[in-house]
């Protein structure tokens, strides 16, 4: 079709309907899950796709899943054509080394169509509260081996027409540790795709099949051309930027470099890892799909906002990816724990432009998204699983002071909230709020990590503490100061205090506290330039320390 004899408020009315579709979907997908971690902690996303492959539009959600599913739609296709798909078929997958990111995060996706012909798909991944392996959670800090994670599904049919893929679904509830909350939201993910097809199905019957996949051309072009535009707002130039994991999981003593090279060069951007560290032993190397997820959020960040997002402001952007380094490992590496090298990625390639781009680009944030998971049985002799989600403080910029306990680069979830934790779990939250002075000092100051205090009620309960920036600080902008370290203790019952190095998966009993705080944000400008004004309210609301 010509795209040209499509008339502007008609482009524009379907761009806000895929939108609006892809919200529903999301919509949809958090109202029918089961687990907290989901329904309250929004750790699931919903996006539609183009026949090939390429993102059509994108819920407001997590930009890591939202990223990932392009690889894994892409290996949907290799493996099931569209040719060989009808009407009501679902596909599923998880594997990391096949397109998916880690285990938790499984892929559900529905071709869309209309009249009997494909004309998009709608696709819904959700972080699962448990897909087996060594530790409740799936998500153990001490793995060194992807089959210690949990269970891998390659690409199968979920559904074939009308008929569920009873097989597969007796082979998972038999390997996870609550299989009524992972058909729970498993089902959820089927219903948002349903969704997605019934309400595209619907505008294709409006508009047609035919003009709707001219609207998909002509949007998927104007936002690549509107995003080179903008990255050559960017001097052309090489720039780097070098941090630091605490660890692998595995020598806790032992940081992990991540280094970019970021090269902008007449509207394209290229992202090269060489010097990163090779892949480790611990579950923190990051598939490529992964990378690629730090690398496209990046771009969105600093190109204009109002692009709209779609698979056209991916197209200028390219990787170098060193094959068994820490951005591109071989199997069988362990990869659960690749959010939080995901965020420091992200955090590295805006660090590269951070000087380049000072008005725009922030201090570097705290960048911890500490995932705690608590397992075990409570009284009743049932077995739980309750993962917690704790933010840390975003950096300061030039327009003002960084946000308290917020998440920042490509993940975008909820602090659980306390009443869904301990309804969940024999387990009490004493303390939740700000950690006091985290921000790093500046002209404006680095957003507050946050303070955590949980104890133990009942029975044995295995914890997997996942943290970050132990030992490597947010660092400040212009002249801003670091972020404070994060920290985590355990003080038992029976006495004693146990220092938690970054990562640990350890067993708590009743009465024992685990005590937590997450990273500050960096501060930017130098810290002589804070008004007076401001320095009296940080006082006033207990953001610093007195005296």
């Amino acid at each position: 079709m010509n795209t040209a004899l499509i008339d502007p408020i008609t482009l524009e009315v379907l761009r806000n309907k895929l939108d609006g579709i892809a919200n529903e979907m999301q919509s949809t997908l958090l109202r029918s899950s089961f687990s907290p971690i989901v329904k309250e902690g929004l750790d699931a996303s919903a996006c539609l796709f183009s026949i090939a492959g390429e993102t059509l539009a994108q819920s407001i959600s997590i930009p890591i899943h939202l990223a990932t599913l392009i690889p894994v739609i892409e290996t949907f296709l290799t493996r099931f054509p569209l040719a060989s798909l009808e009407a009501g078929d679902l596909l599923v997958m998880n594997d990391p080394y096949l397109g998916g990111t880690h285990l938790p995060d499984i892929a559900v996706a529905m071709p869309i169509m209309h009249r009997g012909k494909p004309i998009a798909l709608a696709a819904a991944m959700t972080h699962h509260q448990d897909v087996g392996g060594m530790a409740p959670g799936s998500v153990p800090t001490n793995a060194t081996e992807i089959f210690q994670e949990g269970i891998r599904i390659p690409p199968l049919k979920l559904r074939s027409g009308g008929v569920m893929n009873e097989t597969f679904i007796a082979m998972m509830r038999q390997n996870v540790r609550m299989p009524d909350a992972f058909m729970g939201d498993l089902n959820a993910q089927i219903a948002a795709c349903t969704v997605g097809a019934r309400r595209l199905d619907e505008v294709a019957e409006k508009y047609g099949a035919e003009l709707l996949q001219g609207v998909f051309s002509e949007l998927l072009d104007r936002s690549e051309q509107m995003t080179r535009a903008s990255l050559r707002a960017i001097p052309d130039g090489q720039y780097n930027y070098t941090d630091y994991l605490d660890n692998d999981g595995i020598k806790l003593d032992r940081s992990v470099p991540i280094k970019v090279t970021v090269s902008v060069r007449d509207g394209e951007l290229t992202c090269s890892f060489e010097g990163t560290a090779d892949q480790v032993r611990g579950p923190f190397n990051c598939v490529p799909s992964g990378t690629a997820a730090a690398a496209l959020f990046a771009v969105r960040a600093i190109t204009d906002p109002e692009i709209p997002t779609n698979g056209g402001c991916f197209r200028p952007v390219h990787l170098i990816l060193p094959e068994g380094s820490l951005v591109n490992p071989r199997a069988p590496a362990p990869v659960n724990s690749r959010t939080a090298t995901i965020k420091r990625i992200t955090g590295c390639i805006l660090g590269a432009l951070k000087d380049v781009l000072p008005d725009r680009i922030p201090a570097d944030s705290g960048g911890e998204l500490l995932i705690l998971s608590f397992g075990g049985q409570r009284e009743d002799g049932s077995t739980f699983v309750v993962g917690d989600l704790v933010a840390s403080g975003s950096g300061a910029s030039s327009l003002g002071d960084g946000v308290d306990m917020i998440e920042t680069d490509a993940t975008n979830c909820m602090n659980l909230p306390v009443e869904a934790l301990e309804l969940d779990a024999p387990i009490r939250v004493h303390h939740f709020g700000l950690a006091q002075g985290s921000g790093g000092a500046g002209q404006f100051r680095g957003g507050l990590g946050c303070r955590r205090e949980y104890e133990i009620m009942a029975g044995e309960v295995t914890v997997t503490y996942r943290g970050e920036r132990h030992n490597h600080p947010a660092q400040g902008s212009q002249g801003g100061e670091a972020g404070a370290l994060a920290s985590a203790r355990i003080m038992r019952a029976a006495g004693g205090e146990e220092i938690i190095l970054s990562k640990q998966v350890t067993t708590l009993y009743p009465g024992d506290r685990l005590c937590i705080e997450t990273a500050g944000g960096g501060g930017y400008g130098p810290a002589v330039q804070r008004s007076t004004e401001a320095r009296l309210e940080d006082l006033a609301s207990g953001k610093v320390f007195g005296g």
